[in-house]
């Protein structure tokens, strides 16, 4: 159980996107990286982060503000970081009026992708269900009490929240999708202050040798990008000598040397660029000099785990199998399989 510490709402600052770097967060910020390989790096990435935000642009922001500013106030009696639905708060700490706001509120940031989440009882329940990857990875991975953290691509923060209810030192998020970084937002306030921020950055953006990260995770951007053996190096250079990579991404069911290369979308992904096999992966690993690669996790993906909800009413994995064949994509590729890849640093 971890008590939540209350914070104001953010409010709107003109010519940014919200005031959401604030100085209680800066502070808290730069606190927990004290003593830590990432304290050199926290002007940088603060500064990075308030240059990219004075400058956005983007036809949801009035919404996005107005969301933000009008969550309620909520004096919440405690959160659970350490179980699969994230919660904050009991049912009795708002009445049903409240709640009711909340969930009006909350529906202007769909579609949410990465979850559960439970707020005074009322839940989030995401596109993905996020707890099942995580009881995937967990197990495999070394104890993260006292680590520091990385989540590249971390969405909402769902897994910054679970590494920091394992007992992780502090756990940043990158995420540059706008609107993830938005439901990052909003669920901060909600929450609390805890050791854990996320900043609205891509990998790219991040210094190539700060070698400053117990653990990285990069859990479902690998397959999205044309050049994945740079994202991997890019990785290296953020881990410290030994730290653990935890790579989870689309795999084939292959040997060494096997990719599959989409010709046009894969599961109607546009940007699905190359899915290698749990072997070649580990082999790339190897040769770009991590130590210990292997595969600890091999598991289809099901209709149970990735689908539609109430807050995420969109098409999901169902609308992409082959409806007469549910081993195949409608496109007639490899149904997906999802691996999880564990590595040390050099």
């Amino acid at each position: 159980m971890n008590q939540i510490l209350q914070s104001k709402p953010d409010e709107a600052k003109p010519g940014s996107l919200w005031r959401c770097q604030d100085e209680a967060e800066r502070i808290r910020f730069y606190q927990a990286a004290t003593d830590t390989l990432l304290a050199p790096w926290t002007e940088f990435l603060w500064h990075t982060v308030q240059a990219k935000l004075a400058e956005v642009k983007h036809g949801n922001l009035p919404l996005w503000r107005q969301t933000i500013a009008a969550l309620p106030e909520l004096v919440l009696s405690s959160s659970d970081l350490d179980t699969g639905v994230l919660r904050a708060g009991l049912p009795e700490d708002c009445d049903d009026a409240a709640r009711q706001q909340l969930y009006r509120l909350l529906q202007q940031l769909h579609p949410w992708r990465k979850g559960p989440f439970e707020i005074c009882g009322m839940t989030i329940d995401a596109e993905w269900r996020s707890d099942w990857k995580w009881k995937r990875v967990q197990p495999h991975i070394k104890p993260l009490a006292g680590r520091l953290t990385l989540d590249i691509g971390c969405g909402n923060g769902y897994y910054c929240w679970r590494t920091v209810g394992a007992g992780a030192k502090f756990a940043l998020g990158i995420e540059p999708y706008l609107l993830s970084y938005t439901q990052y937002l909003a669920l901060r306030q909600l929450f609390g202050q805890h050791l854990m921020t996320v900043l609205p950055l891509a990998a790219e953006e991040l210094p190539d040798t700060m070698r400053a990260f117990d653990t990285v995770f990069s859990m479902g951007v690998l397959y999205h990008l044309p050049n994945p053996l740079a994202h991997l190096e890019k990785i290296r250079g953020l881990l410290r000598p030994g730290g653990e990579l935890v790579l989870e991404t689309l795999v084939i069911d292959g040997g060494a040397g096997d990719i599959l290369v989409p010709e046009g979308r894969y599961a109607k992904m546009r940007n699905v660029h190359q899915i290698p096999s749990c072997r070649c992966l580990e082999e790339q690993l190897t040769k770009l000099g991590f130590s210990h690669a292997r595969t600890v996790d091999f598991t289809r993906t099901t209709v149970k785990e990735q689908r539609s909800t109430d807050w995420m009413r969109w098409h999901s994995l169902q609308d992409y199998l082959d409806p007469n064949n549910p081993q195949l994509t409608c496109e007639g590729y490899p149904a997906p399989i999802r691996a999880v890849i564990v590595a040390e640093a050099p």
